[in-house]
């Protein structure tokens, strides 16, 4: 199958299989006497499970050593909880700070309604 195609199936960009092609998330594809690149079946599947990790938040770097992972032998649900646990612990980390910063805004927005805006020098 064509880059193309395979981009079409996927639901990417030719551009996003071709950074895949560099980063490692997917192997160097075998060439037609043309020179254009011949995909798999199983390239598709392999990005759209990398595309299903970084929906869930998972880097770049982490999905291609999940891949590799993969790879390499059997995985479980078991052996891989980590890395899910890894995106959640960030996602939770990135929650408190949008919370505190939640809390600055409007504690600004109250100042300036009581006259006293932070965003004007010496007041209101």
């Amino acid at each position: 199958m064509k880059i193309g195609e395979v981009a079409r199936r996927a639901g990417v960009t030719i551009d996003t299989i071709r950074f895949y092609e560099r980063r490692g998330v997917l192997s160097a594809p075998a060439r037609r006497p043309s020179g254009y690149r011949e995909y798999g079946e199983d390239t598709v599947g392999r990005i759209q499970l990398a595309r299903r990790m970084k929906s869930l938040g998972l880097s770049l770097d982490e999905i291609i050593d999940a891949l590799a992972a993969h790879d390499a032998g059997p995985v479980t649900c078991e052996s891989e909880r980590w890395r899910l646990d890894a995106a959640l612990d960030r996602v939770d980390a990135r929650i408190a700070e949008l919370k505190a910063l939640r809390k600055e805004i409007v504690a600004a927005r109250t100042a300036c309604e009581q006259g006293s805006c932070t965003f004007v020098t010496g007041g209101a």
